[in-house]
């Protein structure tokens, strides 16, 4: 570990099934870590498709970035332009940053797979916190929640599986942002791994796009 890039720098080197992860200070920050034991709070998906600009593939409270999939705003599962939402999360709710790389390429079959994935979940709601630890309890049992709503660990574990990167025989909702830090026991399938963080070093301007 110890390794680190600035924004700029990791932006250009994600791509498809990249993770990118988040550790903040807030109340509701400090309370997902706690109820999931997990050094981070949040974990979204990098999708860099053609000739489009990096996004984020990732669920949250927020509204103040434009979805790229509808092109409006709204709160819940939404795909945003990559370096806008990082400056978002690292700026407006103060969090640390990190970058964990798909040591693969994706194929055009599992590219195909996540924009069936986003075409299916962009704007699922997001829970509220007790909401999200009721569904994450039900997943450490091996029950699976509703779909109705989704939190963020829950899109990216959907999407791996749908890639056919995760085991789809487990729930959704057994994922929690820890699971995709190096130090849980991740197991991904077809002898896809995934490297070791790499902190990002991150401006804190607002961000000005519309």
């Amino acid at each position: 570990m110890g390794t680190s890039l600035g924004l700029d720098a990791a932006v250009d080197l994600t791509r498809t099934g990249d993770l990118w992860l988040f550790r903040g200070r807030s109340a509701a920050d400090h309370a997902i870590r706690v109820l999931t034991n997990a050094p981070v709070n949040h974990v979204g998906m990098a999708v860099v498709l053609d000739d489009l600009p990096p996004l984020m593939w990732h669920a949250e409270l927020g509204k103040g970035l434009r979805d790229v999939w509808t092109g409006g705003h709204h709160r819940g599962v939404q795909l945003h332009d990559l370096r806008d939402a990082v400056v978002q999360w690292c700026g407006r709710y103060e969090q640390r940053a990190w970058l964990r790389q798909l040591e693969r390429p994706v194929t055009r079959e599992q590219e195909d797979a996540v924009l069936r994935t986003v075409a299916r979940l962009d704007g699922t709601p997001f829970p509220s916190t007790a909401a999200l630890a009721g569904r994450w309890a039900r997943g450490r049992l091996r029950r699976r929640a509703g779909v109705e709503m989704t939190y963020c660990a829950e899109v990216v574990a959907a999407t791996y599986q749908d890639m056919g990167l995760l085991d789809a025989r487990q729930p959704t909702n057994y994922y929690d942002p820890g699971k995709f830090w190096s130090g849980d026991d991740l197991e991904l399938m077809g002898g896809a791994r995934l490297g070791e963080e790499i902190a990002v070093e991150v401006p804190t301007a607002p961000v000005t796009r519309s």
